[in-house]
């Protein structure tokens, strides 16, 4: 069969772009989640360094902390303070392999590990057997809100939310109405609303308890995660 020069470059380009997709390597500028194999590749921003480890069957189904429905064979992550869709490289320091995901959900809560990694993402760095692995963690793409040192290191914090409102006017209005209310402007789903919070705490319990006191005083609200 004869080729013109035209269908002959076509073909060629087609059965390099199968060979690179088959083989994980990314090359273009556009992020991806997914297995990452060429080491040549260039790291984002550091984040952080610590434990990994992941969640499968167990949680499969379930919803996530951002509202989606948890799918371990998807390329996803849990982390207790990064923002939603924030997407992260994870290289296993053990064997240098890495793979990016996007963080959906709230956790890890044992011991001192830093991110939960989805079935299908711990596979692809070699530790589902071992179960957990030494990570950094580095910044490709920022997802629902900045990056800040607050939302990076882990540790969480809570407030007691008030109200909420689509303009800064109207919550404005309403935190006048309470001594020690502040207005945080927040992106929800690409929409930009304006909540009223009050207080900050560094844990769920104190919170609470401030929740109480709200409440005694006729207002009513929810204690949330302030990175949420």
């Amino acid at each position: 069969m004869n080729l013109s020069r035209t269908n002959l470059n076509f073909a060629v380009l087609i059965f390099t772009g199968f060979v690179l997709s088959s083989c994980g390597i990314v090359r273009t500028g556009t992020v991806t989640t997914g297995p990452i194999y060429d080491e040549n590749i260039e790291t984002g921003e550091l984040l952080q360094t610590g434990i990994a480890s992941w969640y499968g069957p167990k949680f499969h189904g379930r919803t996530t902390a951002n509202g989606e429905t948890y799918n371990m064979d998807d390329f996803t992550a849990a982390h207790k303070t990064l923002p939603f869709n924030t997407i992260v490289r994870v290289i296993n320091q053990s064997n240098n392999r890495a793979v990016d995901v996007r963080i959906n959900d709230r956790g890890p809560y044992i011991g001192d590990r830093v991110i939960d990694l989805s079935r299908r993402a711990a596979q692809e760095i070699d530790m589902v057997g071992p179960g957990t692995a030494d990570v950094t963690i580095h910044l490709l793409q920022t997802g629902d809100r900045p990056i800040t040192s607050s939302n990076r290191s882990s540790m969480e914090s809570f407030t007691v939310q008030l109200a909420s409102f689509d303009t800064v006017d109207s919550a404005r209005e309403k935190a006048d109405q309470i001594p020690g209310a502040d207005v945080v402007k927040v992106n929800v789903a690409g929409r930009e609303v304006y909540r009223v919070y009050y207080g900050s705490y560094d844990n769920r319990h104190e919170a609470d308890q401030k929740m109480r006191d709200l409440r005694r005083q006729g207002l009513n609200g929810f204690v949330k995660q302030k990175e949420n």
